[in-house]
């Protein structure tokens, strides 16, 4: 089979790798698409993803769909569409018995953090547990089931702000899980969502996808105290300061867009002064199967996938991710994916 590996910064390659098999309790899948999400990107152009640097080839890639190629159980025919919840879970601890996500010992597809690493989707077979297949309702096509894994991470973070019934929600930045950030909003009750980008492009793909009022910072300006609920999406300190100015009283902020792990300039004053809930939020747990339901009901979604390349034109599809003004989500399209 072939496969993309990163083997340092800014070195990617397409080349052969054996055919994985499947033990008992696993599946193997034939992938047709795999998306390119923000801890691909830094793999790719850093070398590292935060603290977890490649330390050997490492396959990328952690959102697909595709088929069922081998199920020595015999419980999933050949054929059958899927995608896959992309976590191996750890062990409970002590107040987190009921968040997977957050138990330690687990892994991620494609993923540094560990040794030897976990290797990812961007290859034409994969080898999953069983227990980490989703049988996709007919409905749902195969390239648009690949938004299934960043859209259970957007309905996490969702859930993590509390009961949004009525809400007036401000998703704070409009790259691909901004976008699905207000699919799930609008999901969990939203009454009114606006989104801030700093370019006008992603902010065209916000009102497409259902937003009801965007605001260009840096032109517009952004409303203090007029939102119940920021998910910020960015990561950029001036953006999380910025949604301590936006959430109203008693609000809170869900930090959704990842941060390094070093200390950044934030202005906290707002946080304190208007007792902001400020929540972190981190993968998703079972959030998966509800993203799968939604994006069979929402075929407009799929609006969020911009451009899909063939796998030999990998390192082009890295680059166009990285250009937010062009792209949203970025797809690879495995050989067997029916375009």
């Amino acid at each position: 089979m072939r496969a993309a590996f990163i083997d340092g910064k800014e070195q990617i390659d397409v080349r052969n790798a054996p055919a994985p098999e499947p033990g008992a309790g696993e599946v193997r899948v034939r992938v047709e698409f795999v998306g390119i999400c923000g801890s691909d990107l830094h793999y790719y152009f850093e070398g590292a993803n935060g603290e977890y640097v490649v330390r050997e080839p490492l396959v990328p890639g952690h959102e697909l769909s595709g088929r069922v190629d081998l199920d020595p159980s015999g419980r999933l025919a050949p054929g059958t569409a899927v995608t896959v919840h992309p976590a191996r879970f750890g062990s409970p601890e002590r107040g987190i018995e009921g968040d997977r996500h957050l138990w330690p010992g687990g892994s991620y597809l494609g993923s540094a953090s560990t040794w030897p690493h976990t290797q990812g989707a961007m290859s034409e077979l994969l080898v999953v547990g069983e227990d980490m297949v989703r049988v996709l309702p007919g409905g749902l096509p195969v390239r648009r089931a690949v938004l299934a894994e960043p859209l259970a991470v957007a309905l996490h973070a969702a859930a993590r702000a509390g009961d949004l019934a009525g809400a007036r929600v401000l998703v704070s930045g409009a790259g691909p899980i901004g976008l699905l950030a207000v699919a799930a909003v609008r999901a969990r009750g939203a009454a009114h969502v606006t989104v801030s980008d700093v370019l006008e492009a992603p902010l065209e793909r916000a009102r497409a996808l259902g937003a009801d009022a965007v605001v260009r910072v840096g032109v517009d300006e952004l409303p203090g105290n007029a939102f119940d609920v920021v998910l910020e999406c960015s990561g950029a300190p001036v953006a999380i300061s910025a949604a301590g100015g936006a959430v109203r009283r008693r609000g809170v902020v869900v930090q959704v867009g990842m941060v390094p792990n070093e200390p950044r300039p934030v202005n906290l004053a707002p946080f304190i002064s208007k007792e902001v809930a400020l929540v972190g939020t981190f993968r998703f747990d079972d959030e998966i199967d509800e993203a799968v339901t939604l994006l069979t009901a929402r075929p407009e979604i799929e609006q969020v996938v911009t451009h899909v390349l063939p796998l030999d034109d990998v390192a082009d599809a890295f680059a166009l991710a990285r250009d937010s003004q062009t792209s949203s989500k970025v797809v690879i399209a495995l050989p067997s994916a029916e375009l």
